[in-house]
Formats: structure tokens, sequence, C-alpha cells
């Protein structure tokens, strides 16, 4: 298959293939960290909210005294106390995030690379959206190493904040940078084939709870600073 016939395996197809994946690498990830989690998330949330409130507190007394936003964003880069909540804000999300975190890159590098490898050429997620990984050069089977590298080049795509992503868009090679480091493509099975249904519906779910959990963030703020402006 020629790389110019490659170009229908769109990027919008890769990532829910790719979301499929990592969907069932955290079906092993959360229940062995689940009780790390927990108890993490309620430390972000307690620290959270003290930050929240020991900021609303200020901005109240500035509002008592006249002073200006500039004076109020210059007491909170200044004071120690909002300094050391934030710190501890920033420690309690990574100690909770980071051990899931870990977890989750070293299995789905032996995920992502012993079925791209395989003679199937693709993970379920790959499968699920007709999407098989092959060498650059023709549609042959890559090897376990090519593999590996293939998935370890794609932190150089996030990094890149996703424009090595984006690289997929861009003719005549249709590659990701990982897959230009690697030497990769990834190809579809039928040559022109539209998004399923059930696929779209999973990206807008997708949509849908990044949208919820950011409302649902913004307002424990907003609580956080109106039970302190109250008090």
């Amino acid at each position: 298959m020629s790389r110019v016939q490659a170009a229908p395996a769109g990027l919008l197809r890769r990532y829910a293939a790719w979301s499929l994946d990592m969907m069932l690498v955290a079906v092993v990830v959360l229940p062995a960290c689940a009780d790390g989690v927990l108890a993490g998330a309620s430390r972000i949330a307690d620290t959270f909210d003290a930050l929240v409130r020991s900021l609303a507190q200020s901005m109240l007394e500035m509002l008592d005294s006249g002073g200006s936003p500039l004076a109020l964003s210059r007491q909170w880069l200044s004071d120690p106390q909002q300094a050391a909540m934030a710190g501890a804000l920033s420690e309690a999300v990574a100690a909770t995030v980071l051990p899931p975190l870990l977890l989750a890159a070293a299995l789905s590098l032996v995920w992502f690379a012993a079925w791209e490898a395989s003679p199937r050429q693709a993970t379920p997620g790959k499968r699920a959206l007709g999407l098989r990984v092959c060498a650059a050069q023709g549609a042959g089977r890559i090897g376990i190493m090519r593999a590996a590298g293939r998935h370890l080049a794609g932190v150089l795509s996030w990094l890149t904040l996703n424009i090595g992503h984006l690289l997929a868009l861009a003719p005549p090679h249709y590659q990701a940078l990982h897959d230009r480091i690697a030497g990769t493509q990834v190809v579809p099975a039928q040559a022109g084939a539209t998004l399923p249904r059930w696929a779209q519906a999973w990206l807008a779910l997708q949509v849908v709870a990044a949208l919820v959990f950011s409302g649902w963030l913004f307002l424990a703020a907003m609580q956080g600073a109106l039970d302190a402006l109250l008090l």
C-alpha cells in the first residue's frame, strides 16, 4: 500500500483507537492504584479548598482596604502562606497522579509494542477502527524493537503540545512525528472509510466528560470562594 493510500487513516480515527486502548490499560491501572488515588483525591480536595479560601480572604481584605487588583496579585505571589499552600497542592497532585501514570506508561509500552509487532499489526483499539501499523516503505510487519521505539517516540509528539501528532495531517506522508522517527505508518484496512457512529459517540462522550469535569472544578472553586467570603 502506498503512502498516498495511507492518507485516509485520519487523526480522529487514530485518536479514537488510541483512547480505546488507553481505556483498556486504565481498567488494569485504576484498580491497582485505587486506594492511593482515593486518598490522594481527598488530600487534593482539602488542600485546594484551603488555598481557595485563603485567596478569597485576601481578595475580601483588598476590597475592604480599597487596594488595586495589581496589589492583590503581588500579595498572592509574595505571601509565604499561600505559596506553601500552592506547594502542598502541587505535591498532593504529583503524589496522586504519578504512581498510576508511571504504571500506565509501563503497561502501555508493553501493550502497544506487543500488539503492533504481532501478526495482526494492531492493538485491539486499532483493529476496532480498522487500522494497522506497518513499515513506512510498504505494508510489512514491524518488529518488537521498532514497535517499542515507535511508542517511546510518541512522548515527543506529546511534548510538542501535540504538534507531533498533527503532522499526521500533513501530506505527502501523513505520518505523525513518532512514525517518522520509527519509520512506520498507520494505514486503514479500507481506504476512504468514514468514522463509525459508535466511534463518533465515543469521542463526543470524552468531550462531554471533559466539559463536565471543568465545570465541576470551576463550581468547586467558586463555592470555596463564596464560603470564605460569607464567613
